[in-house]
């Protein structure tokens, strides 16, 4: 499984890097990423692609357009979601573009698109693929994976219980941008940095409605013994993290952060060796074809390329699909 970072350094007209270029847009990193994806499926044995958001720099047409172009190269290849960041919608939670560009019909032919949120009175909202799951298998284990957008309303998260306990005896994953980083909201810019890190206590998006990662995690992450791994970007400054956390049941939770836009080409390789029963996370330049032994903002190598204990035994049974 291939999870792709924050995406959004853009360069030329209309970007937040060079807002007075009259230049072409761009963005060689995100390009670069999905290039080396298509070019090593059948090498990698990749069985699922996870954006974690962010995958805009600014909400606008251009962008959105841009990176649709990039996705395309994927379409119809290899399985993939999106998880909708907080560059990727207004900040009272409008994520009509993301819709525009990345709508239901876009994925309801395949087989693994399992559905979306559309329980809504807002066509703006929260709906139209910005709360989707997949369903897939592989080497013999059942799958569902959530992508849920950024601050998820309480509607969004009582319908992911749904579809989670649908789907109990699936290995689940949680795909949502925001959820590790500094506990509470910095204060001044180096708290970005230097700030106690762990689950976020504070939002960004959808205002009284939205909830923090804290109190997603509180209200369905840890209600659910199948849910094993949540990934999540959005903090750049905290760079690579990884939390065991344990939920309701007693069952362990990995929590793995990758931002790389202070340090732009890495995206995430997860191996998943069923006969080991573990997971062997890689943090894999692109730019440079090497595995990341360190940033400026993390030096260590072992917060960038680890291996996490799993007991795949519980999902060796084939689910039917729906």
């Amino acid at each position: 499984m291939i999870v792709i970072p924050d995406t959004q350094q853009y360069f030329g007209k209309s970007t937040k890097l060079e807002p007075d270029s009259e230049n072409e847009l761009t963005n060689p990193v995100f390009k670069t990423q999905i290039k080396w994806i298509n070019d090593n499926i059948d090498r990698q044995k990749v069985v699922f692609v996870s954006h974690v958001g962010d995958i805009v720099d600014i909400n606008n047409h251009s962008q959105w357009s841009l990176a649709r172009n990039f996705m395309n190269s994927l379409h119809g290849k290899i399985p993939y979601g999106i998880s909708v960041g907080n560059h990727d919608m207004t900040s009272d939670g409008n994520s009509s573009l993301f819709q525009q560009y990345f709508p239901v019909s876009r994925f309801s032919e395949f087989d693994w698109y399992g559905g979306y949120f559309n329980e809504t009175s807002s066509i703006t909202h929260s709906s139209n693929n910005s709360n989707s799951y997949q369903l897939f298998t592989a080497e013999g284990i059942d799958f569902v994976i959530l992508h849920l957008e950024c601050n998820a309303p309480d509607n969004v998260l009582m319908w992911a219980d749904k579809i989670l306990s649908k789907h109990k005896n699936r290995f689940a994953i949680i795909s949502t941008h925001m959820f590790l980083g500094p506990i509470e909201k910095p204060r001044t810019p180096e708290g970005f940095f230097n700030d106690p890190k762990g689950i976020m206590r504070w939002i960004k998006n959808h205002g009284e409605n939205g909830n923090s990662p804290q109190q997603m995690w509180d209200k369905l992450f840890s209600k659910h013994k199948n849910i094993h791994l949540i990934l999540s970007g959005d903090q750049s400054r905290s760079n690579a993290l990884n939390h065991k956390l344990i939920g309701d049941s007693g069952n362990t939770v990995y929590a793995i952060l990758s931002d790389y836009m202070l340090s732009p080409g890495p995206l995430r390789i997860m191996r998943f060796k069923k006969h080991k029963n573990e997971i062997e996370i890689i943090s894999y330049n692109v730019n440079d074809n090497n595995i990341v032994s360190g940033t400026k903002t993390i030096p260590e190598k072992s917060s960038h390329n680890f291996t996490i204990d799993i007991d795949f035994s519980a999902y060796l049974k084939i689910e039917s699909r729906r």
